[in-house]
């Protein structure tokens, strides 16, 4: 079992602060934030997988004299804030229900490369950037979930903006634009290790990727990546705590993930 233990260079004096789990002081008194986006008609999802739908049951006043309201609903496991169990792309590794609970609730820290994916909608997220933050932040730790902020939420629920094509389809494959994960800096995470991987845009590799090599990487190392996290803005370079449960599906390659972050309280 990994241990999710993060540690912290205080000042820049080499001093490290060590926290395990947050205290019931973080969890009453700390700021919770929703890093998930609501699932809806407007929800993004592959262009080749089946979308969000919502059938309404029942909204009325029955003849009893109550209210009942139920729904059924359907979509493909990987599409708005979603896990992808690392089964998606590694034989024989965890499905969805086998991740372990460890691997999903921990310390988090934040990367953020918003700047450079400004500049460029195929930005791949390098091992340079990993080893720039430690610089300052000292080396991230086993256990430690890491969340990479490309600033790509700010797009969502616009498709156009988001995946750089309004295309659904086989045909819009080639059309996609958005950034992600070096399979270079995968293999550092995966020396780190890290036990989750998140990012704020459609995948953990890049939307030009022929052969999903970043997933292939994390994947092999049970690494599970969480895709189309929200609101990366609110959440501290360091400090914050990371609880993220997906629907939990036997035999998964993934799932819609509730996912929300603790935050010191201020």
């Amino acid at each position: 079992m990994r241990s999710p233990i993060l540690c912290l260079s205080v000042l820049g004096l080499g001093i490290l602060a060590c926290q395990t789990r947050p205290t019931p002081d973080r969890l009453t008194t700390g700021r919770w934030v929703d890093l998930s986006w609501d699932f809806s008609s407007e929800t993004i999802y592959w262009p080749t997988a089946k979308p969000f739908t919502l059938e309404v049951v029942s909204d009325e006043v029955t003849p009893g004299g109550y209210y009942y309201a139920a729904n059924n609903f359907s979509a493909a496991e990987h599409g708005g804030t979603h896990l992808d169990a690392p089964i998606h792309f590694a034989a024989g590794h965890h499905t969805t229900d086998q991740i372990p609970l460890d691997q999903l609730v921990g310390p988090a820290v934040v990367i953020d490369v918003s700047a450079k994916a400004a500049a460029s909608a195929d930005y791949r997220f390098e091992p340079a950037d990993i080893t720039g933050w430690e610089k300052e932040h000292g080396q991230i730790p086993a256990g430690t979930i890491v969340l990479v902020r490309t600033g790509w939420g700010s797009r969502w629920p616009d498709r156009l903006k988001y995946l750089g094509t309004n295309k659904t389809g086989p045909e819009a494959v080639p059309e996609l634009h958005f950034p992600g994960i070096d399979p270079e800096a995968a293999r550092l995470f995966v020396e780190r290790k890290v036990d989750a991987v998140g990012i704020d845009t459609p995948s953990i590799d890049y939307g030009q990727s022929k052969t999903f090599d970043t997933h292939q990487t994390l994947f092999a190392a049970n690494i599970p990546g969480f895709e189309n996290v929200a609101h990366l803005d609110q959440v501290p370079v360091t400090g914050a705590f990371v609880i993220a449960l997906p629907m939990k599906i036997k035999g998964g390659s993934g799932g819609p993930l509730r996912i929300v972050a603790v935050l010191p309280g201020q």
